[in-house]
């Protein structure tokens, strides 16, 4: 297998001297862009007389590390804290695009084109009420407890895959009592790259499903709550990015009502979307309201909101708390407007409704397993 690189020679030139317009070679901005990756790693970074070289050394080192033990990935979380410390918009277009490109190969995301969407402005939506009753606050505190972040350990040929075969973080939930429910690619445990190089084998794949700890209740750094294994990988499907696990016991808690029927938008009814999710295997945050649906079809629903690796798997609601759709990534986006401002990307799930077809057709048995579950909540 060939050295594992996030981005070009080229790319990486053109990091650097944006770097450089930005102001981010001083040394003494160093410190910031590499904060929050692990300090054993930092200190293995060759240390350079000159400013413009050091940025470079430090770009070609994270370029070919996949990930940490953490499961971090340094290359992203430098070009994260590299758009933290920028103002100037070409630097900012440069760092948003490897950043992209990066956090969607890291997550194994598929790299699927969409054709970019029209542009939506701010003014349709001035005058739209966004309040909403007070028991919605109660009803995605409940909901919540039924999402959970999931690592999965990547393995080949029956053993765990090394070098560099450190965890993958995702978020996944309960659609019955113990059935999880996460991205295809969250469990395939690979960067988009290395899956180009070759389709994990399917026992392997049912290996890093039975190896996975799905954590729900993480909440807060240092919170220590029980990881629940996996027994089995009961559906799948690539294409839809779907993967449905059963877990060795059951959570004390309510599988989350998903809705049977595609979500349908129009320009003149916007509807916003709620994401509660474990970005970056980090604990769990919740994109309110503000991610209004920019388009759907009977596959995919796209919406505007923010999310990172580790987000993939989340469950997409409305704001009954239903799920409406599985997220799985972002897309490129061009002409795009949102509440005033372009957008490079927008958000991308599928459709619930395309998943429970497909399992009633290849996995008759689960999805009648998950239909009993549904019928039992209010």
């Amino acid at each position: 297998m060939s050295e594992h690189a996030y981005l070009t020679i080229d790319e990486i030139t053109r990091l650097t001297d944006a770097a450089l317009e930005a102001g981010l070679a001083d040394p003494s901005v160093r410190a910031l862009l590499l904060e929050g990756i692990m300090p054993r790693y930092r200190g293995t970074l060759p240390l350079m007389a000159a400013p413009v070289r050091q940025v470079q050394s430090d770009l070609n080192a994270m370029n070919h590390v996949e990930r940490l033990v953490d499961g971090s990935v340094p290359l992203e979380m430098w070009l994260r804290n590299a758009l933290s410390q920028t103002v100037q918009a070409g630097p900012l277009a440069v760092f948003q695009r490897a950043l992209d490109e990066v956090a969607r190969e890291a997550a194994g995301e598929p790299d699927v084109p969409a054709a970019p969407p029209a542009g939506e402005t701010k003014e349709e939506i001035v005058n739209w009420d966004d309040t909403v009753p007070f028991e919605f606050l109660r009803g995605g505190d409940l909901a919540g407890t039924s999402v959970a972040r999931i690592k999965v350990l990547p393995y080949r040929a029956g053993s765990p895959l090394q070098p560099g075969g450190f965890p993958h973080a995702g978020t996944g939930w309960l659609i019955a009592p113990d059935l999880l429910v996460t991205n295809h690619h969250v469990v395939n445990a690979r960067t988009r790259s290395a899956t180009e190089r070759g389709v994990v084998d399917p026992a392997d794949l049912l290996l890093q499903a039975q190896n996975s700890r799905s954590r729900f209740d993480y909440g807060a750094d240092g919170t220590e709550t029980e990881e629940v294994a996996a027994s089995d990988l009961v559906a799948w499907d690539e294409r839809l990015d779907y993967a449905v696990l059963r877990l060795t016991a059951q959570p004390p808690r309510r599988a989350l009502r998903v809705a049977t029927e595609p979500l349908t938008v129009s320009r003149d009814q916007p509807v916003a979307v709620n994401i509660i999710q474990h970005p970056g295997g980090e604990p769990k945050r919740v994109a309110l309201r503000n991610n209004l649906v920019y388009e759907a079809d009977e596959q995919d629903v796209r919406y505007f909101t923010d999310t990172r690796g580790g987000s993939s798997g989340s469950p997409v609601f409305t704001d009954d708390w239903r799920v409406v759709a599985l997220h799985r990534g972002a897309r490129r986006a061009e002409n795009v407007v949102f509440q005033g401002k372009t957008t490079a990307f927008v958000n991308v799930g599928t459709q619930m409704s395309s998943v429970l077809r497909h399992l009633a057709e290849h996995s008759p048995g689960v999805r009648a397993e998950i239909a009993a579950a549904q019928s039992e909540l209010s």
